[in-house]
C-alpha cells in the first residue's frame, strides 16, 4: 500500500494577473452595452476583426501574441473530475493523491506500450532483450518520497540496486561512487513499476494510446478533444507533460500566464542507444557516469542490473549521450532519418570504445542495436515551485522539473498539485486569488549530471588507490 501523507511542501499565493478575462459560467448574464460583442454560453468572444476578413482566432494571436484570460465562475460540482494530459510520474502521483482526497480523474497518455514517460522499459522478443532506455535508476531523499519508495518495496514493485557504480574516465579510469544513498530501480525494469501504480485505483480511468490536441472552456467545464474526437468535460485540468507538444496545446487554450510559463522552460536532447552483445563485456561495473567523452555520457548493463551477475545469455547495455552530442545531432524524433541513426550509432559505440580505453574497433560487435532520441529529455532550467496552478482557469501543471530533474521531483510534483487542486475544491472556488501557485516565478538554471540529478549521491569522489580501476588492457 502506498503511504498517505499531505506534501510537506509549502504553496504560497500569488496575486493573480488582471488580464482581459473571459467569463465561463452556465448562470444566464445580463446583456451587454450596445455595439459590444458578449461571450455566448461560455465560449470566448470572436476575434474583433469580424468574420468578413477570414481571420481565424488563431491567426489573430499570432498577430498579437496575446491569450485573453478564460475565467471559470460556476460551481464547481460536488463531484468533480480532473483531466490529466500525461502518464509519466507526476500525472500518476497526481491522480492516486487526487483519489486519496476523494477525487475522480482520467489520465490521458500517448504511450502505446505503457504508462511511465521516461520511466520506459524496451522488451524485445524472442530472446526477450530488455532494456532501461531512459530513466536508469533513482534515490530518494525527500520523507514524503522516501514512503512511497517504502510501499513500492513492499509491493515488489522496486529494490535497491546493489550493483557497482561509478564515474569512468576516458581512457578507462572507474572509480566507484560510495553507495551513501540507496539508488532503486524497477525489479522488472522501470515501466512496469508506473504500469503497476495505478493497480488498486478505483477512481482513476486511463486513457491510452491518446493525443489530447484541443483544451475548450464552454459552459464552466474543460472539453478536451483528440482531433475532433471528444475525450469528456472536467472540472479542472492537469497538464503533466511538456515540451513543444504541451506548448502547442496550451498556445490558444486561454491560460496565458500557464502557457507562458510553460513556454520559459527549457529541454535537452539524448541519444538512447540500445545495444546487445553475445557475451560479456568484462567490465567490472554495472553503470558509469562517463567523463571526457563527447558522445557518451552513461552506459549500464541490463542484463546484470535486472537478473544479476550469474545470469546467461545476451548482455542488454544502454548507453546515453551528452546532451551537447545530442543538440548537435537532433532531428525529429519521430522520423529519425537512416543516415542520421547510422551516424550516432558510430559515434556512440566509438565513444565507448574511447571510455573504456579500447583500441578503435576493438569493442564486441553488437547483434542487436536500436537508437532513439529523446528530444524533450531533461530540463535546464526550473522555476523552482512544486506546482504551478492557475484558478480562474482551473488549469495546473506538475512535473519533474518546476522542483529538478529526478523521479522523486516528478512524484513530489504530482503529489502536491493534487492536493493544492483537492483545497481548492474544497474551498468552492469562493477565494481564487488564495490559490495561484508559480505563475510568476523566475527561472534558474538546473544543476546536474546530463541524464539528471540523483539526490543523496556524492559525486566529488576523492577514491583511495586501490578503489580504482584501469580497464585498459
Amino acid at each position: 500500500m502506498l503511504c498517505s501523507f499531505h506534501s510537506p511542501l509549502r504553496l504560497h499565493p500569488l496575486k493573480t494577473h488582471k488580464t482581459l478575462t473571459i467569463i465561463c459560467s452556465s448562470q444566464p448574464k445580463p446583456p451587454p452595452p450596445p455595439k459590444k460583442r458578449a461571450a455566448a454560453d461560455g465560449r470566448r468572444p470572436s476575434p474583433r476583426f469580424g468574420k468578413k476578413h477570414g481571420a481565424s482566432r488563431r491567426s489573430v494571436l499570432k498577430k498579437t501574441f496575446k491569450q485573453e484570460q478564460v475565467s471559470f465562475t460556476t460551481p464547481i460540482s460536488d463531484d468533480p473530475i480532473v483531466g490529466i494530459i500525461g502518464g509519466g510520474m507526476a500525472g500518476l502521483a497526481c491522480a492516486l493523491f487526487l483519489e486519496k482526497r476523494g477525487v475522480r480523474s482520467t489520465v490521458f497518455d500517448t504511450g502505446i506500450h505503457g504508462l511511465g514517460g521516461r520511466l520506459g522499459t524496451r522488451v524485445v522478443d524472442p530472446q526477450p532483450l530488455i532494456f532501461d532506455h531512459a530513466a536508469q535508476f533513482f534515490t530518494a531523499s525527500d520523507p514524503q518520497f522516501v514512503g512511497l519508495v517504502q510501499g513500492w518495496l513492499e509491493q515488489g514493485l522496486v529494490r535497491e540496486w546493489q550493483g557497482t557504480i561509478g564515474e569512468l574516465e576516458v581512457g578507462g579510469s572507474f572509480a566507484q561512487l560510495p553507495s551513501s544513498s540507496p539508488r532503486y530501480i524497477g525489479a522488472n525494469g522501470m515501466r512496469p513499476v508506473a504500469d503497476s501504480l495505478l493497480s488498486q485505483a478505483r477512481m482513476i480511468n486511463v486513457e491510452r494510446p491518446c493525443w489530447i490536441s484541443k483544451l475548450e472552456p464552454f459552459n464552466g467545464m474543460w472539453h478536451l478533444s483528440e482531433n475532433g474526437k471528444p475525450h469528456g468535460k472536467f472540472d479542472a485540468i492537469v497538464i503533466a507533460h511538456n515540451g513543444k507538444c504541451a506548448n502547442r496545446l496550451l498556445a490558444s487554450s486561454g491560460l496565458p500566464l500557464v502557457y507562458g510559463q510553460m513556454k520559459r522552460l527549457e529541454l535537452s536532447s539524448i541519444w538512447a542507444l540500445l545495444a546487445a552483445f553475445e557475451d560479456p563485456l568484462q567490465i567490472p561495473f554495472e553503470g558509469a557516469f562517463v567523463k571526457g567523452v563527447d558522445s557518451v555520457s552513461w552506459m549500464a548493463n541490463n542484463t546484470t542490473k535486472l537478473q544479476g551477475s550469474q545470469s546467461k545469455g545476451p548482455h542488454c547495455w544502454t548507453f546515453l549521450s551528452t546532451a551537447a552530442y545530442g543538440k548537435r545531432n537532433k532531428v525529429p524524433q519521430e522520423n529519425i532519418p537512416t543516415a542520421t541513426a547510422e551516424k550516432v550509432k558510430a559515434g556512440m559505440l566509438s565513444g565507448v570504445e574511447d571510455a573504456l580505453g579500447l583500441p578503435k574497433g576493438s569493442l564486441q560487435s553488437p547483434f542487436y542495436t536500436r537508437i532513439q532520441l529523446w528530444g524533450a529529455a531533461l530540463p535546464t532550467n526550473t522555476p523552482g515551485v512544486p506546482c504551478i496552478f492557475d484558478p480562474l482557469g482551473r488549469a495546473g501543471i506538475c512535473g519533474d522539473w518546476l522542483l529538478g530533474s529526478n523521479v522523486e521531483s516528478a512524484a513530489l510534483s504530482g503529489i502536491a498539485l493534487a492536493n493544492h487542486i483537492a483545497d481548492y475544491f474544497q474551498s468552492s472556488g469562493d477565494r481564487p486569488e488564495e490559490f495561484a501557485v508559480g505563475l510568476r516565478n523566475e527561472f534558474q538554471n538546473l544543476k546536474g549530471h546530463d541524464i539528471g540529478q540523483f539526490p543523496g549521491m556524492e559525486f566529488e569522489t576523492q577514491m583511495a588507490t586501490e578503489q580504482a580501476y584501469e580497464l585498459t588492457t
